[in-house]
Parts: structure tokens; sequence; C-alpha cells
């Protein structure tokens, strides 16, 4: 990558901003070919990984006070820029002090660039990953028709070579994000790290249209790395925020490969991505597979963060092929509506058997609701409609998955992951994976 593809106004090197040195990733220990441990370095302090890391949509994990994250376990929380960006604003937020001082969240946060919500929630460009065409996936690819809407659902979100035009989900009104203007909403949020504006695809979409939404990607990638050079420089009254490129390229090796080594060896003017993020549409069964692609192009001495999986076998899976950090939406999101995770498989706590179940939802569970409070008092609260059924089942759920990324953790410098996996795997789904 060559400077002449950037912006040609001069950058700041990137050793005249203060805190960019200090952040790093260091690996202090492995397994098997790919599965490592390591610490993620940030103002706000030190992310040990694997981690998973909590989704607080709009700077709050729904239902559940910030201490209470902190005291379940969770190192760092991810907030949504789209969301921050609509309501209350990013200019509000750092005003403020940034997310953590507004949320009060003491530990490291990360945002992601609004990408993921401004396609997901336009409906418009097969952005939609649900399965909301009818015909099915294969009649849907068939048709060839990249520029689709879902049936009863109306264009929200244009996408062109510069970035994308959209309508809130709030009151319908018309914004644009460009790379330049999620790097600004992100700076302002002052997030310990961030992502870089991409294009999301899905499975849906044709080779041709994966292959030119790489492309924009890519371009969208340099932007972002000179906007965030300008920003970091001109914010120095900021704690340096990391910027991590985000891997696109569905389920296509050679498109995950040549975006890994593009990202992987971008540069402008000496300012390269502190870390990458590996987005898009990723088929539960080939996780493994497409993950491991990608990291074998990356640069082996920074973090890789896998958007949007919590599930027991995935986590394992990507661990394996060498991912650091995890976020999901499903722990909380489950959780309001009943669903819980044990040792044993995910239950309904709305069931019959639950009424006189006078024991915690899970007996080795740690949590503050599995050590105050019966499955039983659950089950009345969500069956009488009752808030704080939400609030406990989130922090259960959250905690599960956070003590299970910290048990693998420690597995890896143990030799003892393989184990862990058999062991974790078989006793959830009745069988390992």
């Amino acid at each position: 990558m060559t400077t002449a593809d950037a912006e040609p106004s001069p950058l700041p090197a990137p050793a005249s901003v203060p805190g960019r040195a200090d952040a790093g990733f260091e690996i202090t220990a492995r397994h098997g070919a790919k599965a490592r441990a390591g610490v993620i370095t940030t103002p706000h302090g030190p992310i040990a990984t694997p981690a998973f890391i909590p989704v607080g949509t709009k700077a709050t994990v729904k239902a559940v006070l910030p201490e209470a994250m902190t005291q379940l376990g969770a190192q760092a929380l991810l907030a949504n820029a789209y969301h921050l960006y609509l309501q209350p604003g990013h200019d509000l937020v750092d005003e403020a002090g940034g997310l953590g001082a507004f949320m009060n969240w003491p530990g490291p946060s990360y945002t992601d660039s609004g990408g993921f919500q401004v396609m997901s929630l336009g409906a418009g460009f097969r952005k939609v990953l649900s399965s909301e065409f009818s015909g099915g996936v294969s009649a849907r690819t068939a048709s060839g028709e990249d520029d689709a809407v879902a049936e009863g659902k109306e264009r929200l979100a244009h996408v062109d070579d510069d970035g994308v035009t959209f309508r809130s989900f709030i009151n319908g009104d018309v914004h644009r994000f460009t790379p330049e203007i999620s790097m600004q909403i992100q700076h302002g949020l002052g997030a310990d790290v961030m992502f870089a504006f991409d294009e999301l695809t899905t499975l849906m979409n044709s080779r041709r249209y994966q292959e030119q939404a790489l492309e924009r990607t890519r371009l969208w990638a340099i932007r972002c790395l000179a906007e965030h050079a300008r920003l970091s420089f001109e914010r120095t009254h900021r704690p340096y925020q990391q910027l991590w490129g985000v891997i696109q390229g569905a389920q296509y090796e050679d498109l995950r490969r040549q975006a890994a080594h593009d990202l992987g060896a971008m540069e402008v003017d000496g300012w390269s991505f502190d870390g990458f993020g590996i987005g898009g549409a990723l088929e539960k069964e080939n996780l493994g597979t497409i993950v491991g692609w990608v990291t074998d192009e990356l640069p082996e001495q920074r973090p890789r963060h896998l958007l949007g999986i919590s599930e027991v076998d995935d986590l394992f899976v990507a661990i394996a092929a060498g991912a650091d950090t995890f976020d999901c939406v499903s722990p909380s999101r489950v959780a309001r509506n009943s669903a819980v995770y044990t040792r044993t498989g995910r239950v309904n706590l709305t069931g019959a058997r639950y009424r006189r179940q006078f024991a915690p939802i899970d007996e080795s569970c740690d949590c503050y609701t599995c050590t105050h409070y019966t499955a039983a008092y659950i089950h009345h609260l969500f069956r009488a409609k009752e808030m704080l059924s939400s609030t406990l089942c989130t922090i259960h759920n959250e905690r599960f998955v956070v003590r299970l990324v910290d048990e693998i953790r420690a597995a890896i410098p143990a030799g003892d992951f393989d184990a862990l996996r058999e062991e974790r795997t078989a006793a959830y789904y009745g069988a390992p994976r």
C-alpha cells in the first residue's frame, strides 16, 4: 500500500501522538497451531485475551447496571456508534468526557463503525441478515439482484463509492456516513478500540457484488486511517484510541485472504491498523475455516476481534482458529425472553418444570443471580411480567459467557484447551464438538 492512495495533505507521524506507542498487544501463551492468550493494552486498563466483550448498544447493557458488569467479570464493553450518533449524539458524549465517563464504566470500551447497523437496518441491497426474503437462500441468490428490497420493507440505505446515505430508524431523517464521518463519530465517543467503516455483505450477495464491496471497504479503510491520524493528532487532550480494520469477503477464500492481506499490510504515511475485526456473514459450519483463512494472512502481533459470536462451540472454534476477542448481543437478548445458559444447555425459565425449582438456575454458576435467587422465583417474575426478570437473567447469561472464555484463557497456558473443549461442549450439547 502506498501513500499515493491516501489524501494528499501530510499526516502527523504516529510517534508524535501521545499514547500511541503504549497501545499494543502481547502474546503470553499458545496452544496448537493458532490458539493464543495475550494482553491488549488500553488507556483504561488491560484486556486479558481471549475475552468476551458484552454489548452495551446504547451505552448500556440492557437492564443491567454498569457496576454489575464489572462484578460479573466483564473486562470491556462494546457500544454502537450508529445508535449513539442518532441518540444522544457523539458530540454530547464527547462533552461528557467520552463513553466511559458518560455511562460510568471505568474499564476499556469498544465502538463499532456504524456500518453494520446502517446496512442491516437499511433493508435494501440485501443487507438484512435474517431470511426476510421469500423463496429461501438459494432462490434469493439465484435471482442475482443485489439491490432487491425485502418484501414489505422500504429501502433505507443507499451505498455509493463515497459512503452510505440512510434514513434514521427513529424518525426517518436522512443521514450520511462516510469513512471520515465514522471516524469523527467514534473519536467523539472516545472508546479505546474503534473499527474502520466497512460495507457489510451477506451470503445472499452475488460474487460480483462481494468483489465490488470488498474494494470499497479497502478504499474506505485507507480514508479511515488518514482521518484517524488527523483526529488523533488534533485530539491529544483525549487518550489514544486504537483503530482496527475490518475484514470482509463472505464465504470466499480468495476474497477473505486478499482482504486480510491488504488491510494487514496497509500503511498510510506510517499509520497502520492497531488490530483487526473479522466481520460479515459467516456460516456456522464454516466458522473455523473462514477465521483460519483470515488469521493466516494477518500480522501475528496484532489482536483479532470476531464480531457477533457467543455460542459455546463457536467460541472454542474461533479461539482455536486464532481469534482473540468477541462480542455478541445474544446473551442479553435471549435473557430478556426467558432463555438462559446452563452447563448442560440452554433452557427457558417460563417452562412449568421451573415453577417449583427452589434452587439456582445452574448449581455450578457463581453469578449474583445464582447465588441469591431460585429458578422458581425468576419463573414467577417472567410470568408476572416483572422487569427484574430481565436483569437477573442478563447477569446470569453474561457471566456464563464471560466465565467460559476466562476458563478457556486459563486453559491455553496450562495445555488443557482440548480437554476443556471436549468437556464443556459434551456437557452443553450432549456430545463433544
